[in-house]
């Protein structure tokens, strides 16, 4: 991991925002925060910085949804602050950052699950595979009707959506399908989920994925189908299931990564502060899923001593896998 770095001039501002003096504190602060990146976490992100806003006016918060891998593009090399992620930073990402001298601390916010949405017409598609999830969305299978899914499903044409190939909810889509296999060219993505909500609401045979706090925000037009588990169990997602692990293999952990650099910024570790202070509420406020109290923790304590590098990559680069209570861990 990078070697961690203290912030000198912010401890004052934390204890002020947060203490006896917020109010006057929190409305001298001047200056901006730059946010880029996952249009999965982007709906929590904004309602951070819609309520920072009423505690620090005079601060300019602007959040972008560029999808996570656009964000990072611009994270690494100094031109955000803050990245949101809706998966952890890729290899390739860390070593541009480390090229750039970009150090970031990386934050867990929230959970979210991945849906398989329909259109609201569908009535045989109760519960899928993963199998047969691959059979839709693989090139190698492609299924043009739903009967070449399922045999007693009917013969309708299927119209397949997706995320954007820069977003995090793509990548984690396909590492579950298997990332040695290509996603079909036919596919219809975007980085905005309201474009897919359309997409698939206005075609009978569509199907579609992104994040749960979507489909959550958008029931009254779609569908979900129960994805089968791994103990062969047909589970739909809700916060529940999806903090559970009983929805799996499709939920996750959300996450921002911030500039240690830009942390070092009042303006900055106020908002990172307050973020930090109100995920969990707003987390649930805007459809996704609360992390345990014990990671938002930790998460405070790795961004209070500005320990820098990702918990999901270890000190070789290879690549750290678990549950994010398992694998984010203080130092």
């Amino acid at each position: 991991m990078l070697s961690f770095k203290l912030c000198l001039a912010a401890s004052a501002i934390t204890v002020g925002i947060f203490g006896a003096t917020s109010t006057v504190q929190a409305q001298n602060l001047k200056g901006s925060v730059a946010v880029d990146g996952s249009s999965t976490v982007y709906p929590i992100t904004e309602a951070v910085a819609e309520e920072f806003r009423s505690e620090a006016p005079k601060v300019r918060v602007t959040v972008g949804i560029s999808g996570t891998g656009g964000g990072f593009k611009r994270f690494v090399i100094g031109e955000t602050d803050i990245s949101d992620a809706s998966r952890p930073i890729k290899d390739k990402e860390y070593n541009a950052a480390i090229e750039n001298g970009i150090e970031f601390i990386e934050i867990p916010v929230a959970y979210d699950g991945l849906s398989i949405v329909i259109n609201k017409e569908n009535t045989w598609a109760k519960d899928i595979t993963v199998e047969e999830i691959r059979k839709i969305y693989l090139e190698k299978h492609a299924a043009e009707t739903w009967k070449d899914v399922r045999a007693d499903w009917p013969d309708i044409e299927i119209k397949v959506f997706g995320a954007g190939t820069d977003s995090g909810t793509y990548d984690y889509f396909h590492e579950v399908l298997g990332k040695k296999e290509s996603v079909r060219p036919d596919m219809s993505t975007s980085e905005d989920d309201n474009v897919l909500v359309t997409g698939v609401s206005g075609n009978k045979g569509a199907i579609g994925f992104f994040g749960c706090a979507y489909y959550f925000e958008n029931m009254d037009k779609l569908g979900v189908v129960a994805v089968v588990n791994k103990d062969g169990q047909a589970v739909k997602p809700s916060a529940t299931t999806v903090e559970d692990g009983s929805y799996n293999p499709f939920s996750r952990p959300l996450f921002i990564y911030v500039n240690a650099d830009s942390a070092d910024r009042p303006e900055v570790d106020a908002f990172v502060n307050f973020y930090l202070d109100n995920a969990g509420d707003l987390a649930d406020e805007v459809g996704y899923v609360r992390l345990p109290s014990e990671v938002y923790d930790t998460a405070r304590q790795r961004y209070g001593n500005r320990v820098t590098g990702s918990c999901y990559w270890d000190d070789k680069m290879q690549p750290v896998k678990g549950p994010v209570t398992q694998v984010y861990t203080a130092e």
